[in-house]
């Protein structure tokens, strides 16, 4: 049976003075102060182990049914502050457009040399984005891009005749969601070196959109929980709405 680290320990001893779910405010500050906990050991060899600027992740528990189209969430977004992340993109587009869509950041652009690298298993890249044009072409990798959540969707803004702006806002960090088979959405929200305001002016936008985005046929209780958490910390229950 694996057991707890001992800054997951430390972690947890400081939760247990908390009761209830938190505030926006409160709740960064538990996450901030759960990252700056330190386990106090280093390598075997002596050497400290660094610290990282651990990302912040927003996770909403939705009253809808994953199984029914219709309640179905899939978008992008681009948050006020950014992630403090940036992604590797892709084009899949013709020629003409090629040299603009690197100029604006992608890592790779093309048509059926692009194509042909994808499906030989080339997968550097985090976002993929595909002028409709090539849908034709691009199609043909939903086996290999679709288990990876990176095929072009027109629902995601990934599938666009503005090859160029889609590129430089996936590359400056527009994040792409959808909901998993438990009705949940994962989001990044920032690193925890964020100031607090920033976090929660990025946690107010993700909810906020994903409150005017309710599907017609979601009933009862629509947002039924919403939790916070950085890279190795326990999560904290927001109170929001």
């Amino acid at each position: 049976m694996p057991r707890d680290s001992v800054r997951y320990r430390k972690q947890m001893e400081i939760a247990a003075g908390f009761d209830g779910p938190a505030t926006v405010e409160d709740g960064i500050g538990r996450i901030k102060q759960f990252a700056a906990v330190k386990s106090d050991r280093g390598y075997k060899n002596g050497r400290k182990r660094k610290g990282i600027d651990q990302m912040v992740e927003l996770v909403l528990h939705l009253g809808i049914d994953p199984k029914q189209a219709d309640q179905m969430l899939r978008g992008a977004l681009s948050l006020p502050k950014g992630t403090g992340r940036s992604q590797r993109v892709i084009a899949f587009c013709d020629s003409s457009m090629a040299e603009a869509a690197k100029a604006a950041g992608a890592v790779e652009a093309g048509a059926d040399e692009l194509v042909d690298k994808v499906s030989k298993g080339w997968m550097d890249f985090d976002v993929a984005v595909a002028h409709p044009q090539m849908m034709g072409k691009v199609g043909k990798l939903g086996r290999v891009l679709g288990p990876q959540g990176k095929m072009p969707s027109p629902k995601a803004g990934t599938v666009t005749p503005d090859v160029e702006t889609a590129v430089r806002e996936y590359s400056a960090g527009k994040i792409e969601y959808r909901n998993d088979s438990g009705g949940n959405i994962h989001m990044p929200v920032g690193k925890v070196s964020f100031s607090a305001d920033d976090l929660k002016e990025n946690i107010e936008a993700v909810v906020s959109h994903i409150t005017k985005i309710k599907p017609p046929g979601a009933k009862g209780h629509y947002i039924k929980r919403v939790c916070i958490s950085a890279t190795s910390t326990p999560s904290v229950t927001l109170s929001v709405g």
